[in-house]
């Protein structure tokens, strides 16, 4: 029983929080692995991105450079639901970054630190994955498994309406995602596809509103798996979408963009492992243009208390 659930010990809760992201390509392979009813996970996080990070093109700022450190800490736990496998997560991101950028014509400097948007998911395996408890769970093989999850993007960060940029968004924020994962030996392919919606945001610069058009994003992943519950992936995302309105003056921002990943997961132990991820923003439209890394440790236990 031990080794089997050692064949899933980093399950990713590391979301790319740049505090400025909403959306598009949170790149995370094996989101739809099956686990036993009643295990818990408790994630700490680092990431580090460097170029422009703003996902908003509405923000009036011009050759933005910033560098932004992200703290992450995350809870996890598997649930039955009504016989589906499913599981609830919270996040919480901390930033701390300094940007250069030019605003009406100026060059200018800035800094910020504090806490992101909090963010509480719901996940549901709706094909070939029954909720299972450890017992049943060691004679269970994934083969082609599909959900759906719902991640709700809570605005409690921290947010001034005078500056710019802020850590958080003032505005809620509503991902629905369907994914399809198929196991053949070795090797997982999964792709999924989602759509962000948002609430106006009435305080923007100052008193006005600003809303966003729905962004639908699409991603894949190619796993590869290894002895040892060791695994890398693949990762590639596409975003579109999310034309803005200031005060019902609707803006040249929309937004079309990439991502490319690559993710390494090691075990270390029966009950703790690490994950590396290394990320590529790159503009086609308008949109993020960055580099990011990131590392997550994770520990384990289940009501079995192993």
């Amino acid at each position: 029983m031990k080794s089997k659930c050692l064949a899933i010990p980093c399950l990713l809760i590391l979301y790319w929080v740049t505090p400025f992201k909403g959306i598009t390509q949170e790149l995370e392979p094996r989101s739809l692995v099956n686990l036993p009813v009643g295990t818990n996970f408790i994630v700490a996080g680092y990431a580090y991105g460097q170029g422009n990070i703003l996902i908003d093109p509405s923000i009036p700022l011009e050759n933005f450079d910033g560098k932004l450190h992200t703290f992450v800490a995350a809870y996890l736990r598997s649930i039955n639901f009504f016989g589906l496998s499913g599981k609830v997560d919270v996040v919480l991101p901390y930033g701390t970054g300094d940007w250069d950028y030019f605003f009406e014509g100026k060059n200018e400097t800035d800094a910020s630190n504090g806490f992101g948007d909090l963010r509480v998911r719901l996940s549901l395996n709706f094909l070939g994955a029954p909720a299972l408890d450890v017992q049943d769970y060691a004679a269970y093989k994934q083969k082609t498994v599909a959900g759906y999850a719902l991640q709700v993007v809570v605005p409690t960060g921290n947010y001034n309406p005078g500056q710019l940029p802020n850590l958080g968004s003032n505005r809620w924020a509503f991902r629905n995602q369907f994914g399809v994962s198929h196991t053949m030996n070795k090797w997982i392919v999964e792709g999924y596809v989602a759509l962000w919606l948002y609430s106006a945001n009435n305080d923007y610069l100052n008193g006005n509103i600003l809303k966003q058009k729905p962004i639908a994003g699409f991603k894949t992943h190619l796993v590869r798996l290894f002895n040892k519950g060791m695994w890398m992936a693949a990762d590639v995302g596409y975003g579109v979408g999310g034309t803005t309105e200031v005060n019902d003056i609707v803006l040249s921002t929309h937004m079309s963009t990439l991502r490319f990943g690559l993710t390494y997961a090691l075990p270390l132990g029966e009950n703790h492992s690490l994950k590396f991820t290394t990320v590529t923003g790159v503009r086609i439209e308008r949109g993020p243009d960055f580099d990011a890394f990131g590392v997550v440790y994770q520990y384990r236990w289940n009501k079995q208390g192993i």
